[in-house]
């Protein structure tokens, strides 16, 4: 390995250090309990030295959220690509979301809940390239996938998409905030209203 090899590859080591140190602290101060300073003395760092990686707490915050969400669009078209049914493939795409969050209630709860948005008003989401905005495309695309399959019934894409998401999010907010409430049986209620909602647009 040559010279700038290796210091690429340093570079790249140290910013993945920043992104976990300061997703730790996300999850457990919050985001109005953040700050660069808190950051550089948990990784006995310079605050200097972590804005040439990072300008504010907000740009870092973007870069944890659009690190996740580009490892899960790879499996969002991971799922269209084996499950041919749009039905079939918009449900796994859904559940996969709530399994997530279920499974690290902490670090969704970081992703979509820290702050309000990272990405703006809506207008400037769908207009700005991101993750994000792959993603909530990409759920779309399946929504019209079983529209124009005559799987669903003619409504606005965005609608049906919305609710999708807000029952994902609400199922994973009531698993972080009463873990007890469900008793074990997380996972069976996800397929419940995931299924009920599904069947509710269906012809």
């Amino acid at each position: 390995m040559g010279v700038l090899e290796k210091r690429a590859k340093r570079k790249e080591e140290f910013r993945r250090e920043i992104l976990d140190s300061a997703r730790e602290i996300f999850i457990h101060d919050g985001y109005d309990g953040f700050s660069m300073r808190k950051l550089a003395e948990k990784i006995d760092y310079s605050p200097t030295t972590i804005y040439n990686y990072f300008k504010n707490k907000d740009d870092l915050l973007f870069a944890i959220c659009e690190e996740f969400l580009a490892n899960f669009f790879d499996e969002l078209n991971h799922i269209r690509s084996v499950s041919p049914d749009p039905v079939e493939t918009l449900r796994k795409a859904f559940l996969s979301l709530i399994e997530f969050g279920l499974k690290n209630p902490n670090q969704y709860k970081v992703i979509f809940f820290t702050k309000s948005s990272v990405y703006g008003t809506h207008e400037e989401f769908v207009q700005s390239e991101s993750m994000a905005r792959n993603v909530y495309f990409t759920f779309k695309e399946m929504v019209q996938a079983c529209i124009k399959a005559g799987r669903f019934r003619e409504m606005d894409e965005d609608v049906i998409t919305q609710a999708l998401a807000i029952t994902s999010h609400g199922l994973v907010t009531l698993t972080l905030y009463r873990p007890d409430h469900l008793k074990g049986k997380s996972d069976v209620t996800a397929r419940s209203l995931v299924d009920a909602i599904l069947r509710g647009y269906q012809k």
